[in-house]
């Protein structure tokens, strides 16, 4: 099954040196067990355009859809058995231990 991990911080966050180094061992470390299908960093929300179409008409507006005191800074893509695995894969994460992760499954028979 797949999964988005969707890692979130409040404004008080700040990532340091050691904090990105543990991150990018945890994307070699999944990339080679084949867990890992992908994910990024995001820039801050301020720079984002959040975009709705009502009655036909273009409404955008800059900033993210949701006001709350944690932003969305990354996502992760993984694919694992089960609810269990990817809760306890996400606990791994470094972002776990330094902001917040929601594990989401993705809905893939829609597709």
């Amino acid at each position: 099954m797949k999964f988005v991990f969707i890692i979130a911080h409040d404004d008080a966050f700040a990532p340091n040196p050691k904090l990105i180094q543990d991150i990018m061992a945890w994307v070699r470390t999944q990339e080679r067990r084949k867990v890992r299908i992908g994910g990024e960093p995001l820039k801050p929300a301020g720079e984002a355009v959040t975009v709705r179409v009502r009655g036909g008409k273009l409404r955008t507006r800059a900033s993210p859809f949701a006001r709350s005191q944690e932003k969305i800074c990354a996502y992760e893509l993984v694919e694992v058995a089960d609810l269990d695995a990817a809760v306890a894969l996400a606990a791994t994460h470094p972002m776990a231990a330094a902001a917040t992760i929601e594990v989401r499954p993705v809905w893939e028979d829609l597709v």
